[in-house]
């Protein structure tokens, strides 16, 4: 089997309990409401043509849906993608859905591409970055990422912090499983988004004039959410990189 299909086997198992995780799909009304104000200032004046690249089950997609812009919506997993059209229609939101690659997005041309949480599952990211901005030669790039994995020794304590207080309470893992170590192999972001990294291939990849913040709203309003001793831990840091 190849990367490409193993890695589309993985997610299509994955979507069956992958909203199920605290940190995919928020419950609490603040911290919905973070994510909505957020989006609201970062993307372009709408209605603007939003492409959401590996959109999962539709957290981002179905934001941008409700603040009125024309979303597509492209993720290589059928699993997920139905659990996404699920949301959409009832909600009784239009969001054009496309199986397939992120690497290789319908063309548009789009007024933004956004993502949250898909360049560490990419084997090429800086290729996959180069086809985003091939689709939105005049767009802005959004980039929602995290501070996790070995790319900073402090976050790997909390991090470890968190999964045993996790373990505790009995909260389910973020996934079914792990990658296979020959998937994680392949991929240069598989232990983390370093943002200096990141920020450079997105530059190499033709967007110009990066710019990085943190979501700290966003991580605010979900560790209020959170039960002790987790809120005294504090949620891992998020960022946002926007760029075009």
């Amino acid at each position: 089997m190849s990367l490409a299909d193993q890695i589309r086997s993985y997610w299509d198992v994955d979507s069956a309990t992958y909203d199920l995780a605290e940190g995919h799909r928020p419950t609490s009304s603040a911290e919905k409401a973070a994510w909505a104000t957020a989006f609201a200032r970062l993307l372009p004046r709408s209605p603007a043509r939003v492409l959401d690249c590996g959109a999962g089950t539709g957290f981002l997609s179905l934001i941008a849906a409700r603040l009125g812009h024309k979303v597509t919506a492209l993720d290589v997993s059928a699993g997920m993608l139905s659990q996404l059209r699920a949301r959409a229609t009832a909600e009784g939101l239009g969001v054009d859905i496309v199986e397939g690659p992120v690497e290789y997005p319908p063309p548009g041309p789009f007024d933004a591409v956004i993502e949250r949480h898909v360049v560490w599952t990419l084997p090429d990211p800086t290729a996959a970055l180069s086809a985003w901005r091939g689709v939105a030669p005049y767009g802005r790039l959004i980039l929602v990422e995290g501070v996790w994995g070995k790319v900073d020794p402090v976050e790997m304590v909390r991090s470890r912090l968190r999964d045993l207080a996790r373990q505790l309470r009995r909260t389910p893992d973020d996934h079914h499983a792990p990658y296979a170590s020959e998937i994680s192999e392949a991929l240069p972001f598989a232990h983390g988004t370093q943002p200096s990294a990141l920020i450079d291939m997105v530059v190499a990849a033709g967007w110009p004039d990066p710019w990085i913040e943190r979501l700290r709203d966003v991580e605010w309003a979900a560790n209020l959410a959170r039960p002790l001793p987790e809120r005294l831990i504090g949620v891992s840091p998020r960022y946002v990189i926007t760029a075009g």
